[in-house]
C-alpha cells in the first residue's frame, strides 16, 4: 500500500498573514512540518501551495512543492489538485498534514497510516484526550464524539465533529490530520459543500452528512498549531528551548 502526504499551505491567513514563513530555529513553519513528514518515513511529501514565496523556500530546504489555483475553497480542494498535478503514480492513500503544526507528533502520524493500511478504511483521522473542560466550549478547539471510548490500538468512528460541547463521555479533541484512500478523496471533492460543514465552518462534516465513515486513532496530545501571533511566540518559546 503506497501512501503520499500533502501539505496545503497559503500565506493568507486570516489571523496570522504570512504564518508558513515564520522561522523557529531558523527554519521556516512549513519548512518544520515537511521535515516531520519526511521523517514519518510512510511515503513521498509534496507541499501544496498558491504561493510561489512557499514555493521557493521549501525547495530551498530540499522538498517537494506543486503551485496550485487560488480559487480552493478548502484544503481538501488544494490537495486533490496538487495529487492530480503530481506525477505519483499508484498512490493508495492520501494524508493531510496541517501546514501550521510543526510540533506534530511522528509517531501519531505513522499510527494513523498504519490503521489506515490495516483496516482500508475510507477517512481517518487523529483526536487527543482533554485534559481540561474549558475547552469544551472554547470555539477554536474543534471537538469530535466518537462511537466508544478511543485507546490506543482501536480505530472507532466518529459520530460528529463541533466547536461547541456540553458532553463529556467519548468526547475528545480533534486533531486535524486526515488520511484518504484515493477513492474517498475523488468522492469527496465531487461533493457539494452541505449546511452543516457551512454552518460549522468544519469541512469534515460533509464527509459525515454524505455517509462517509471517519475513523479515529488516539493521538499522544495535542500539538499546538500556530493560529495566532500568541501561539507563534509560545511554540518558538518551547521548540527552541528544547534545542
Amino acid at each position: 500500500m503506497k501512501t503520499l502526504i500533502i501539505i496545503p499551505s497559503r500565506m493568507s491567513a486570516t489571523r496570522l498573514p504570512g504564518k508558513p514563513l515564520l522561522k523557529i530555529n531558523g527554519l521556516s513553519i512549513i519548512s518544520h512540518v515537511s521535515k516531520k513528514a519526511e521523517e514519518a518515513n510512510i511515503g513521498d511529501v509534496i507541499i501544496a501551495t498558491e504561493d510561489q514565496e512557499i514555493i521557493d523556500d521549501v525547495k530551498s530546504n530540499g522538498f517537494n512543492a506543486i503551485l496550485t489555483s487560488n480559487k480552493h475553497k478548502t484544503g481538501t480542494d488544494r490537495i486533490y489538485e496538487a495529487l492530480k498535478k503530481s506525477n505519483i503514480r499508484d498512490v493508495d492513500f492520501i494524508m493531510n498534514l496541517q501546514g501550521d503544526e510543526p510540533a506534530i507528533d511522528i509517531q501519531d502520524i505513522v499510527r494513523l497510516n498504519d490503521k489506515m493500511v490495516e483496516n482500508n478504511s475510507n477517512i481517518g483521522t487523529l483526536a487527543a484526550n482533554i485534559k481540561d473542560n474549558k475547552k469544551l466550549k472554547n470555539e477554536n478547539i474543534v471537538k469530535v464524539i466518537i462511537e466508544n471510548s478511543l485507546k490506543e490500538n482501536n480505530f472507532p468512528r466518529a459520530k460528529s465533529f463541533f466547536r461547541k460541547s456540553d458532553q463529556i463521555d467519548n468526547v475528545y479533541h480533534h486533531i486535524g490530520v486526515y488520511c484518504y484512500s484515493k477513492d474517498s478523496l475523488e468522492k469527496f471533492v465531487q461533493l457539494n459543500q452541505s449546511k452543516n460543514e457551512i454552518e460549522n465552518r468544519l469541512e469534515q462534516l460533509r464527509a459525515l452528512d454524505n455517509n462517509i465513515d471517519i475513523n479515529v486513532s488516539l493521538a499522544k496530545s495535542s500539538p499546538i498549531g500556530v493560529d495566532t501571533k500568541e501561539d507563534y511566540l509560545a511554540l518558538k518559546k518551547i521548540m527552541e528551548y528544547k534545542n
